[in-house]
């Protein structure tokens, strides 16, 4: 195994002015090791990330990370810049840099080696000791572990009798003792607190904050135990420790597995990023719960919906959340079996889905019977399409015990033709259902039986009475009625919804706004008609906009741009003829104001015109290579490119009329201070973070 880090991979005089050109020149690097075959690739990988939660840490650090399918082997680049970058955090500008790549399917070793620097980076004296070192190669042995440790990273050596599960970083969870509890006596118990902390990616915020949760609970005198749910997995606190802990507390921006344990317990449910920037805060917080005796639930049975990351968040964003749950789990069988399908008409004509099952008849040499295959298992894969998206919203309301009878609630809506509509209902009544089933007092002696037997049941035979013989007719009318009148849209009417759809895939480039305009697409083929087929297309041809202006855009006056988004423009060829919207993010998050409004006229027209041209696309993502699927292909294409033009034209044009002066200032290095601030928040307004970012990884 390589090192993580060798000194060609330090860089003492960071000279870059953007948290995007460190990721590059840090990038550079690593390529140039081997250790990164795609640059473009893997930094819009980083960038990927990077939108779903800012990377910048109090103390001045800075760790853009990602798991990236470029990366030949996990790598650290390391970066120490004498002005500062702005990576977000609160405190402001990092001039210590981290950029960590991990490969997909990464090994544990390699992601414990990863976490264990993680760790390190919330030492004060091993962030002192990387600003004054001078020579590269004792800054790599420094990171790599090889140097002296510090005084916290002996305090952090476990005990010899520490529990077994709960020794490292490595094995997935941690202890740290109470500070002083060995002079306490042994009838003075300390609080015990059971920590989880997890993020997207797994590598870097999960572990600093377990590390910063340990170490506050050392200053307190309170016991934490800390479980790590990595990307190597994780290692469940032993149930022993869970049933004597006093309360818990979740740090996590993904869904933590296996909550139901920790039901019953005072709770504090919040971001990563506040276990690592407020730890003490949070201890104190779960602390004054106990003592008030507030808990999350009875024990014995799961969670009823404890706050969620983003707390106090109003019932339009929950309802958002719960809504891209379910989209989220459902595009992968939209993508495969919409894409299957679409494959078998391209090999047997449409009239293949009449073929007889190739369980009776498939004839090895004949592209008719590969055709028919490829048909009937796309088939078999959209017939889950709605139960999961049913059943994936209720278990984004009320974890597992909603999955039952939201996928029950969907197989029904399947059944009673209720489609696309009933599937949405069907999940969020099933998830109401479960949540009302877990407030309910329940005797002891029936709590053990709650979450497999006695909530799948009742939930499941209540949604189906309501669903058959309730609210399914009303929905499946509902449901009818829009097929119809997707399959008569014709004229200006067509033109008005391509015109919103547009709108709608191009404002905030990949969140839930232009998610809420692709699962409408992807409802639509579940009963296909002409009109659902003209939708789907016009979908697609918009949100291959942005990406593709923006590159046109750094073409053909590449000096109204920085030298960091002309090389953006480059990949942003590849990504918009791809369908990834993404790509024009870093644009919109530098220039909101100009890009957003722009890419949204240039989405606009292409949805106009894709669908006053009538094309029609059966498969359930666009790019270039979907060309031959689509009905009418050239006006189909001339639309994008009208879009493409249209918006280029508009950002250019906006840009040329800047103020010189401000130009300047963006530009200059000495101003980045006066302009950092509003560009992080104005990524989060393009739709480059949030909740449901996630979701764009699903749906591409």
């Amino acid at each position: 195994m390589s090192e993580l880090i060798t000194p060609d991979l330090v860089d003492l005089d960071l000279s870059a002015d953007t948290k995007e050109a460190a990721a590059r020149t840090l990038a550079t690097r690593m390529a140039a090791a081997g250790r990164v075959t795609d640059i473009e690739g893997f930094l819009a990988d980083v960038a990927a990330r990077e939108a779903r939660m800012e990377t910048g840490l109090d103390g001045g650090i800075g760790i853009p990370h990602c798991r990236s399918a470029h990366v030949t082997e996990p790598t650290l680049a390391f970066g120490r810049s004498a002005r500062g970058i702005d990576f977000g955090a609160p405190d402001g500008p990092a001039d210590l840099v981290f950029l960590i790549a991990a490969p997909d399917g990464a090994d544990s070793e390699h992601l414990a080696i990863l976490s264990a620097l993680a760790r390190r980076l919330a030492d004060q004296e091993f962030a002192a000791a990387l600003r004054a070192e001078q020579d590269p190669g004792a800054a790599a042995a420094m990171i790599r572990g090889d140097g002296p440790t510090t005084a916290h990273e002996d305090e952090a050596e476990p005990a010899d009798d520490a529990e077994p599960d709960a020794v490292s970083a490595r094995d997935g969870s941690s202890t740290a003792p109470a500070a002083g509890a060995a002079g306490t006596g042994a009838d003075e118990t300390p609080f015990r607190i059971v920590a989880v902390t997890s993020c997207p990616t797994g590598i870097a915020h999960t572990y600093m904050a377990a590390e910063a949760l340990e170490r506050a609970g050392q200053e307190a005198g309170v016991e934490v135990t800390v479980e790590t749910q990595g990307s190597g997995g994780f290692s469940k606190v032993e149930p022993g420790v869970v049933a004597g802990a006093d309360a818990v507390i979740l740090a996590h921006d993904v869904e933590v597995r296996d909550k139901a344990r920790f039901a019953g317990k005072p709770t504090v449910d919040v971001s990563v990023k506040a276990g690592i920037n407020r730890p003490a805060e949070l201890i104190a917080e779960v602390r004054a719960k106990a003592a008030r005796g507030e808990t999350s639930g009875p024990a014995g049975q799961e969670p009823e919906a404890v706050e969620e990351p983003g707390a106090g968040e109003g019932f339009g964003s929950r309802l958002r959340r719960y809504l891209m749950s379910g989209v989220s789990y459902m595009v992968p069988f939209v993508a495969a079996g919409g894409l299957l399908i679409a494959l078998s008409f391209a090999l047997g004509g449409y009239e293949i889905s009449d073929a007889k099952s190739v369980a009776d008849h498939f004839v090895w040499t004949e592209v008719h019977s590969w055709a028919a295959l490829l048909n009937q298992v796309g088939s078999a894969a959209f017939a889950f399409l709605v139960p999961v998206l049913a059943g994936y919203i209720a278990y984004g309301m009320a974890d597992r015990p909603g999955l039952v009878p939201g996928f029950v609630g969907g197989s029904i809506a399947v059944t009673i033709d209720a489609g696309f509509l009933g599937g949405l209902v069907a999940g969020l009544l099933a998830g109401a259902v479960v949540t009302a089933i877990q407030r309910v007092r329940i005797p002891p002696t029936l709590r053990g039986i709650m979450p497999v037997l006695v909530i799948p049941l009742v939930a499941s035979a209540l949604v189906g009475f309501l669903m058959f013989v309730v609210i399914g007719e009303p929905i499946a009318a509902l449901q009818k009625a829009l097929t119809d009148w997707l399959g008569g849209l014709s004229g200006s009417n067509a033109v008005v919804l391509g015109v919103v759809l547009g709108l709608m895939m191009c404002f905030d480039l990949g969140g839930p706004l232009n998610k809420v305009a692709y699962a409408f697409a992807v409802g639509g083929l579940a009963d296909p008609n002409d009109g659902s087929l003209k939708v789907m297309a016009a979908v697609m041809a918009a949100g291959m906009v942005p990406p593709l202006a923006m590159a046109l855009a750094t073409t053909v006056r590449g000096k109204l741009f920085t030298e960091t988004e002309r090389e953006n423009g480059k990949a942003a060829w590849v990504l918009g003829a791809s369908f990834i919207t993404e790509g024009a993010i870093p644009f919109a998050a530098a220039d909101p104001l100009r890009v957003i409004p722009s890419a949204m006229a240039g989405g606009a027209v292409t949805g106009a015109l894709s669908m006053a041209f009538g094309s029609t696309l059966r498969a359930p993502h666009g790019g270039a290579f979907v060309v031959p699927l689509i009905g009418n292909p050239l006006p189909y294409l001339l639309a994008i490119a009208a879009g493409t033009a249209v918006t280029a034209g508009l950002v250019l044009v906006l840009k040329g009329r800047r103020p010189r002066a401000a130009g300047a200032r963006a530009e200059t290095p000495g101003a980045r201070g006066k302009t950092a601030e509003p560009v992080a928040p104005a990524a989060r307004r393009a739709g480059a973070a949030g909740e449901v970012a996630e979701v764009a990884d699903s749906s591409r």
